[in-house]
């Protein structure tokens, strides 16, 4: 038996070739999301019961005992250092540019307290403005766990503040290629479509009438018998954007396992990367523009296509 998750919840049955050990240890091995400081966090916050009870810390699990689980309120977590390497593509006394692999949740979330790109930075970096007061230390804007590419980090308030700023004002240059599913016959387009909850799961985004406004500009970079390689460049910046506009208009992104229903099992997720960044300095005003080639998978993929 697997461990079911719903939500914030989670359950498992203990098996007969489970190895028993202290209910903490053994959480920590089942779910690898979960330290075990964290687990003896949440037991002391009665968020683990097993039979429907509080365990201590030192019991130890048997066959058959039933394990439920509730995460720990953000708020409760700390998040630790840890000694991961960072491709940093540029550094200053005022910030960070950073290509993030796919794979590489941004910051601390439920079910994602560890290996985060947060988790690394506040290893390398000293004092990132917010890291002793929230889960987001340094962080301007956020790809998703599966999106590759780059990314702005703040090393001071200062910078912080303006970065926000400029994204608010939509004068940041953000452009990404996807490789979405069909041949796009068009040169161009714009996708204009407001995004919010999709109402049938609250787990993903839709184009909704009550959304927010998103604006999604896209042109063809290569075709392909079946797929489609296309540059997009955001005007504004909604949660799953490029994924959720470009399964609305029917090419949705291939390997995206939540809004393409013809992802394969295996992908290692959407072929999405974050190519171009560009934004003003905070603090000379200058333009500074950065690109980054796209990942060695995204990359032999396209060459097994051009084969095809």
């Amino acid at each position: 038996m697997s461990p079911e998750k719903t939500d914030s919840s989670y359950e498992y049955r203990v098996r007969e070739d489970d190895t028993p050990d202290r209910i903490d240890k053994f959480v920590a091995g089942l779910f690898e999301e979960f330290s075990r400081t964290t687990v003896q966090k949440m037991i002391d916050n009665n968020l683990v019961l097993v039979n429907s009870r509080v365990p201590k810390a030192s019991y130890h699990v048997r066959p058959g005992d039933l394990i439920e689980m509730e995460e720990l309120p953000l708020t409760e977590m700390e998040v630790v250092p840890e000694n991961i390497w960072i491709d940093i593509v540029y550094e200053d006394d005022d910030l960070l540019v950073v290509n993030k692999p796919s794979g590489m949740v941004v910051h601390p979330a439920p079910g994602n307290y560890s290996h985060t790109l947060v988790n690394a930075l506040l290893y390398h970096f000293q004092n990132l403005p917010g890291s002793t007061s929230g889960l987001r230390p340094g962080i301007v804007h956020r790809i998703d766990k599966d999106t590759s590419g780059l990314l702005m980090v703040a090393k001071t308030d200062f910078a912080l503040q303006r970065l926000q700023a400029e994204l608010k004002a939509k004068t940041t240059k953000r452009v990404y290629q996807a490789l979405v599913e069909g041949v796009i016959l068009n040169e161009t387009g714009t996708v204009e479509a407001p995004i919010g909850r999709d109402p049938r799961d609250r787990k993903k985004m839709a184009v909704s009438p009550d959304g927010k406004a998103a604006v999604t500009h896209f042109s063809v970079i290569e075709r392909f018998r079946n797929q489609t390689l296309v540059a997009c460049r955001l005007e504004t910046g909604r949660t799953h954007q490029i994924r959720v506009h470009m399964a609305y208009i029917k090419h949705p992104l291939v390997g995206d396992h939540v809004y393409n229903p013809k992802a394969e099992k295996g992908e290692f997720g959407q072929y999405l990367h974050a190519k171009t960044l560009g934004f003003t300095h905070p603090r000379t005003g200058e333009w500074y523009e950065f690109e980054c080639e796209l990942p060695e998978q995204f990359a032999t993929h396209i060459v097994s296509l051009r084969h095809e």
